[in-house]
């Protein structure tokens, strides 16, 4: 590695929190909604999309994007052309710099679940998310969310988590209306991750 505190995985360089920059940031910008680190659900989500490929130079949005890790990965391996979405507009300046690092560029944008339209959610290929619904009260926004892209248009949402309650409720519920595919899954970068990968197709 080129310095100390910078790792790799899935083809991408990432940062510790002790790296020099991400301590910077972390005395300007305050993230809120658990913003404050990379989640490891985001290497469920790389290695999942590295065996279940998008096509070159999809639109791709990551929900809840925190850092970016797999907005960044879905640029660098897929040329995608990736936003990514979250409530806290402190995590934009740690997703920059993670960006940077990969020389890819990743759109962001802040709005809540609960804003993102049919017509915009419709516009991506591929919806993708990690670490998405650690709180009961996001089941139902995430659900929605889900229902409005695919009535939308997008083809695919894929989903990962460590594998908490919140998720396989999550899981259950849109298994009732739609085509879902609900797998354990492992990652095997920068250390083993273990958790789940929900799939749904429109």
């Amino acid at each position: 590695m080129p310095e100390a505190n910078v790792y790799q995985a899935y083809g991408i360089y990432l940062l510790h929190r002790q790296h020099r920059l991400i301590r910077r940031l972390m005395r300007i910008y305050e993230p809120t909604v658990h913003g404050h680190k990379l989640w490891r659900a985001s290497f469920l989500l790389m290695d999942y999309l590295q065996s279940h490929p998008p096509q070159k130079g999809s639109k791709v949005m990551e929900i809840g994007c925190g850092w970016g890790s797999a907005s960044v990965f879905c640029a660098r391996r897929f040329g995608a052309d990736v936003t990514g979405v979250d409530v806290d507009r402190d995590i934009f300046p740690f997703m920059d710099v993670i960006a940077a690092l990969n020389s890819v560029q990743i759109r962001p944008h802040r709005i809540r679940y609960e804003k993102l339209t049919a017509r915009c959610l419709g516009d991506q290929d591929l919806i993708i998310g990690s670490d998405v619904c650690f709180w009961d009260n996001l089941i139902q926004p995430v659900r929605n969310l889900i229902a409005r892209a695919l009535r939308g248009g997008t083809k695919r949402i894929v989903i990962a988590d460590p594998g908490r309650p919140t998720f396989y409720e999550l899981a259950d519920l849109c298994a009732k209306r739609w085509d879902v595919t609900l797998k354990e899954w492992y990652a095997v970068e920068p250390s083993r991750t273990t958790g789940e990968v929900l799939e749904i197709r429109g």
